[in-house]
């Protein structure tokens, strides 16, 4: 993960490389909103199928950036405050963890001049894991849960309130499957797979 890491690190700074050389040929927005990261309903079985787990929901703010390389075509990157997740298993709270989901999509925009302009996008997730904290029948134990990277695809409208401010509904699904281990153990692989939707403000510059 280390490697990953690097390896984002370097792409964020060819991005920012891109966007010195040709930022006279495009727009930056920036977007600052809310929200919901819904993990879906069955999130697998652990210590081969005798605890089903169950991750639940968190909300919270979100920044994105996207530079336009035209009207049409933009790169955004997505970032938030940690969100934090409880873990049931078997339906008894048994943990509770952190994460930061980075994610850079590239985005196409159907009407960017209409007041109303659908949006889709696909890109790629690196979900970084921490704070670890087990209760329940995981209390006492070491749980870790390993870092994710997967494929995201994005999808939104955007409500044009004049030429400099916007208001943004969107939602993505994100491949998140992180692997858990208790005590150093592996005992299987947490399918979060979530659902994030929410609501921004963004200005274009």
């Amino acid at each position: 993960m280390k490697k990953l890491i690097g390896t984002a690190l370097c792409a964020a700074l060819a991005l920012a490389g891109i966007g010195r050389a040709h930022a006279a040929d495009g727009d930056w927005v920036v977007k600052v909103g809310a929200h919901v990261v819904a993990p879906k309903s069955n999130n697998g079985t652990l210590a081969g199928g005798a605890f089903k787990a169950d991750v639940g929901n968190d909300t919270r703010p979100t920044i994105t950036a996207e530079y336009f390389f035209n009207p049409h075509l933009g790169l955004e990157v997505l970032a938030s405050t940690p969100f934090e997740h409880t873990v049931r298993l078997n339906g008894v709270k048994a943990a509770t963890f952190k994460h930061l989901p980075p994610t850079v999509s590239l985005q196409y925009h159907f009407q960017p001049e209409a007041t109303v302009s659908p949006f889709v996008g696909i890109g790629l997730n690196y979900t970084y894991v921490f704070g670890e904290h087990t209760t329940g029948p995981l209390a006492g134990t070491r749980l870790s849960v390993d870092d994710s990277f997967g494929v995201a695809a994005h999808a939104g409208l955007d409500f044009r309130l004049n030429p400099k401010w916007l208001f943004t509904v969107d939602a993505r699904w994100i491949n998140i499957d992180a692997k858990a281990k208790v005590n150093g153990a592996s005992v299987g692989t947490v399918h979060v797979d979530p659902l994030v939707y929410g609501v921004a403000v963004g200005y274009r510059f």
